[in-house]
């Protein structure tokens, strides 16, 4: 007995090697896979590759009896959540199907009947073995052990911690729940260096994420002024770009398992992994309304709170797949048919919009006028028309991207033959099917966005009734305190506000003002500091009112910059005549300039001439060199476009809005400016780099506008670039082509530059320096641009040469 105690522990010891042996003999779970070795769908259950830690799994994904894919999964979520796929459109028979390391060392895959299905290069690599990481990255090494292959280099719907997304990658969603096959949505870095979320659809592509309605990338705190265009996603749940989005998970911290993914419903989320349940939650999610994904019911279909999001078809209209909504709703009637006005009728829905696809944009118009404008058109199947102050109109060629909220102040009326049949309630029916945003367990994102808005129906009459009862009660109490205490709280330095600038301008009243618009009713424009009103004062002077936003805090700040406007006097110039400051109102009075805005002419049928072109660029230029450094007091425009200089009855230009910009005295460091002020395609690279703000900003500016005085067109647009099949603005591609054509010399440059509307009617001297000058100007760094002195000095020498 004594003898078998002593041998004890050597015994259990031999056990332990048996039974090691055992399990590698009944499979070749491993991490590594050596060249010439093979995995096989037939065994798929046993021939795995399995990361040291066993967070990640790769071999062959089956689903159903005979549908195989080679793919990298978690190995412990419930649902072996995939994260990488070699061939996700073409799945593999189980018999006979198997992925090798051949001899060159490269990852091959091949079908049951011996056909290659997909391979990891298509040269040698010379990769010794194939390798599963901890982070779920299958790699190739050589005999040196570096990494010449890596599956992060290829991600299909997925971004995992530590996988960086470049350009020229793509997260592309599936097409279907639970599906693999690569669906409609990507998520990307455009050309513009920024991160977009794309639908790119049988029919129709469609941007619709970062925000579409925002006027340029700067104000949602992107840049495109950057050439790295790299993201990642790291351990702690952080998400870091180039283009400086990001974002962190809600639970973030290390030790959580996560993933970024596409999904099939158009939203990029972030997923962590509950280490109970194994069950996904969603940390994070780019879009709160899934309704504002394109694309997501299809043609012609309208996407709905219920309060979650559902599609539904509008009336006429039946669903084209009642298996997939993505392929939309289709027409009960013959839509190729031109029909006569008098065989049309238009069917009402309202809150309801579809967005893009105009063949019309008119304002301020009637509604007949807009209604006149469908019928005239046989392309036009509805149109939507907005009473916001004043009529505005869309016409539209194609109904893509519906969506119905309470929110949206318009109504949409849709075309239908006059005989068609409509039964019942003229609102749009709505089908059984949910667009849920994922089975997963929402944590944050959509659906309490989705409450909320339902909550805005059910209880508006209640608020209605509780906004009024204390709206008295706030007047009652207001009244009290003005009378007893309205004689005793004017500071100071307000009243000294008021006479520092009461010889220079007239104060007018709210009232006086109200009435000299007639409420405000014509619009002449509007802009980010607040919209400019049509109006005739008592002595019959027509002027237009600018009613300001928000964008003084108080009475004394506005005073200040109204002493400083009154200081500045330059014939191109636009002149303030009075002002209003009384309660909450801020208002300016300015000359009313007859020919309007220089966009209303350079971009419409009714375009300038080149003497009327020339003259504009040499006064606006006049304009911004007095700001710069004649008036007593150094201004910085901050938002030189077409749409801020005015032309009077000779078509002398006046720049307007320059008051509204940040002042800063001379002598003084250059000013740091709180926000980014300006419009998309006319602002300089120096807002988005954080670098400080300078009269450069408007050289910048002004280069755009001149160049698009010549042009005749907008350089602020996206389009597709020839070359590499990639949309990018048209003042990149404008600057690029022109200076290659310069470069090498081609005399055709300057004809195929400018207007052709002008029909060589232009003087080729000053279309050539204004052409140069603009280019110099929308340099990229600010040094190796002129001054506005300079420009002026330049325009000058060549004024003659018509």
């Amino acid at each position: 007995m004594r003898h078998y105690q002593d041998q004890k522990p050597w015994f259990l010891f031999f056990l332990v090697i048996v039974s090691s042996l055992f399990q590698l003999s009944c499979s070749k779970s491993q991490n590594v896979l050596e060249r010439g070795s093979s995995l096989s769908a037939e065994d798929a259950a046993s021939d795995k590759l399995i990361s040291p830690d066993s967070s990640f799994t790769c071999g062959f994904y089956g689903v159903g009896t005979n549908a195989y894919w080679f793919a990298v999964w978690f190995t412990d979520s419930k649902e072996k959540t995939v994260v990488w796929m070699a061939n996700r459109d073409k799945p593999v028979n189980a018999k006979g199907s198997k992925l090798t390391l051949r001899k060159n060392g490269v990852l091959v895959l091949k079908d049951v009947d011996g056909t290659n299905v997909w391979e990891s290069n298509s040269t040698s690599t010379g990769a010794t073995k194939a390798e599963l990481l901890n982070t779920g990255n299958l790699v190739l090494r050589d005999h040196k052990d570096v990494i010449v292959w890596q599956s992060f280099d290829y991600p299909t719907d997925t971004l995992l911690p530590s996988q960086s997304l470049t350009k020229g990658q793509k997260l592309v969603s599936s097409s279907k729940k639970g599906g693999f096959a690569t669906g409609f949505y990507n998520f990307y870095f455009d050309s513009d260096n920024v991160l977009k979320l794309l639908y790119d659809g049988p029919e129709i592509t469609s941007l619709y994420w970062p925000n579409i309605d925002a006027p340029n990338v700067f104000q949602i705190g992107r840049t495109n002024y950057n050439s790295s265009r790299i993201a990642m996603l790291d351990d702690q749940g952080r998400f870091l770009s180039s283009d400086q989005f990001q974002f962190s998970a809600s639970d973030a911290g290390r030790r959580i398992k996560r993933r970024l993914t596409m999904d099939y419903d158009g939203n990029l989320r972030l997923y962590s992994l509950d280490n109970l349940t194994k069950s996904w939650n969603i940390s994070w999610q780019a879009m709160a309304q899934m309704c504002n994904v394109h694309g997501l019911c299809g043609r012609n279909g309208i996407c709905t709170y219920t309060p979650n999001p559902k599609c539904s078809c509008p009336p006429g209209y039946e669903r084209s797949d009642e298996s997939d909504w993505n392929s939309g709703c289709k027409a009960k009637f013959n839509l190729s048919v031109c029909l006569k006005s008098d065989e049309v009728k238009f069917i009402e829905i309202p809150y309801l919009d579809y967005y893009g696809f105009d063949l019309n944009y008119s304002k301020p118009i009637t509604f007949k006028d807009c209604r006149d404008l469908c019928l005239d058109d046989c392309r036009c199947q509805a149109f939507s028309y907005r009473l916001t102050g004043e009529g505005v109109c869309f016409t539209k060629g194609d109904l893509f991207n519906g969506v119905r909220t309470i929110s949206f102040p318009g109504r949409l009326y849709m075309k239908l033959p006059k005989n068609f049949p409509v039964s019942g309630s003229v609102m749009p029916q709505a089908s059984g099917a949910n667009c849920k945003a994922s089975a997963a367990n929402v944590q944050v994102g959509s659906t309490s966005m989705y409450d909320i808005e339902f909550k805005k129906v059910k209880w508006a009459y209640l608020y209605s009734f509780a906004s009024t009862i204390g709206a008295i009660e706030l007047f009652i109490l207001v009244s009290g305190w003005w009378f007893l205490f309205r004689k005793h709280d004017t500071p100071g330095k307000i009243e000294d506000g008021y006479l520092l600038i009461s010889s220079q301008f007239r104060g007018f009243t709210f009232s006086e003002l109200k009435k000299a618009t007639k409420n405000f009713k014509v619009e002449l424009g509007r802009g980010g500091s607040g919209t400019v009103y049509k109006g005739e004062l008592a002595d019959e002077r027509v002027v237009a009112v600018k009613r300001l936003g928000d964008i003084f805090e108080g009475n004394e700040e506005f005073l200040a910059e109204l002493s400083t406007i009154g200081k500045i006097n330059h014939m191109n110039l636009v002149r303030m005549w009075g002002f209003c400051s009384e309660g909450k109102h801020r208002l300016l009075v300015y000359e009313y300039i007859e020919n309007l805005s220089l966009n209303s002419h350079l971009f419409s049928s009714s375009f300038l001439g080149w003497k009327e072109r020339f003259k504009v660029a040499l006064g606006t230029a006049k304009g911004l060199a007095y700001l710069h450094d004649e008036c007593l007091e150094w201004v910085i425009h901050c938002d030189v476009k077409p749409e801020n200089i005015l032309l009077d009855h000779e078509f002398e230009p006046k720049i307007a809005d320059f008051g509204l910009a940040k002042l800063t005295q001379r002598g003084m460091p250059n000013s740091e400016f709180s926000r980014i002020r300006g419009t998309k395609g006319y602002m300089a690279p120096e807002w988005a780099l954080n670098l400080p703000i300078t009269a450069k900003v408007d050289v910048y500016s002004y280069g755009v506008v001149i160049l698009e005085i010549v042009k005749g067109i907008r350089l602020s647009n996206w389009v597709a670039d020839a070359d590499n099949q990639e949309p990018e603005v048209e003042l990149v591609r404008f600057v690029r082509i022109v200076k290659r054509k310069i470069l090498c010399g081609e005399e055709s440059w300057l004809e195929e530059t400018v207007d052709p509307r002008l029909q060589g009617n232009y003087s080729k001297n000053q279309a050539r320096t204004l052409v140069e000058i603009g280019l110099s100007c929308v340099e990229e760094d600010r040094n190796k641009r002129p001054t506005m002195a300079t420009v002026v000095q330049t325009l000058l020498n060549c004024e003659d040469d018509l």
